[in-house]
């Protein structure tokens, strides 16, 4: 009988801490490369997995990026394709603005007072693969469905200076979440 309690005990223990938040809801984001054409071929996916924190950990498993580090935004629209910008197709202009739903109005560090899009940089290693997690606790995955995730050309200085949205420039890879 006491065997019977203990295990009883401890499903409902199990059961508290899923019910608790103990269990990390995931999703995977398909990524493709992207230019002024439209949508081309998959560069691999990133996993977005609820961190247990509040955050959101995006981690990439990806291949036939250019090295070095890149700026990666969630972006308002789950559209990846191009739209005329300043009279030119642009690549990926279509997903919109980095995602802003606080109204911050400005670029920024993930853990600061910017867009809350503001994911930590991607690093692409020099045979062209992207595996490193990165975190930004400021996003909750419930949040991020009908949203789109973006690789940019360059990096991330965290600053609308001297180029707006931390001066990643082009987009190059996206996918729809």
């Amino acid at each position: 009988m006491k065997k019977m309690k203990k295990q009883t005990l401890m499903i409902a223990l199990a059961c508290a801490g899923f019910a608790a938040g103990m269990s990390h809801a995931q999703t995977t984001v398909k990524m493709n490369k992207i230019d002024a054409k439209g949508v081309g071929a998959s560069v691999g996916e990133v996993a977005l997995k609820d961190d247990g924190k509040g955050g959101v950990t995006f981690t990439p498993n990806l291949k036939g990026l250019p090295a070095g580090e890149h700026g990666f935004h969630v972006h308002e629209n789950a559209n990846c394709g191009p739209k005329e910008k300043d009279g030119k197709m642009e690549p990926g202009e279509a997903a919109g603005p980095h995602w802003d739903p606080d109204k911050a109005g400005k670029h920024g560090h993930p853990t600061g007072a910017g867009h809350r899009g503001d994911v930590p940089p991607l690093t692409v290693a020099a045979d062209g693969t992207a595996k490193t997690a990165v975190t930004a606790p400021r996003i909750k995955l419930s949040e991020l469905k009908g949203r789109a995730l973006m690789i940019h050309e360059g990096g991330d200085n965290f600053s609308d200076q001297p180029k707006p949205n931390g001066g990643g420039g082009t987009r190059i890879a996206c996918g729809t979440i």
